[in-house]
């Protein structure tokens, strides 16, 4: 995740996050951050669910509109016929 940072690099932003934030207050941080990051990634799979489910059921609203559509032809023709 880090590759593109050099050691030094590493150690300055440690040491400002420190000076920002206070030793105390890191492990709320994370666990907020860790809260955050469930969130995201819960609101993504609802999303996806909810994609999926609008997929099917406009597939399901297209086979039904074929289907009268073919029910509506073939009394058509058995009205012309008969």
């Amino acid at each position: 995740m880090l590759s593109f940072l050099d050691p030094p690099e590493i150690i300055m932003l440690v040491v400002l996050v420190l000076v920002l934030f206070g030793g105390s207050q890191l492990p709320k941080l994370a666990k907020n951050l860790g809260k955050a990051q469930q969130e995201f990634k819960k609101g993504l799979d609802t999303g996806a669910k909810e994609a999926v489910a609008e997929t099917d059921a406009e597939k399901l609203k297209r086979l039904e509109d074929i289907d009268k559509a073919s029910k509506s032809a073939a009394e058509t023709k058995s009205s012309e016929n008969g």
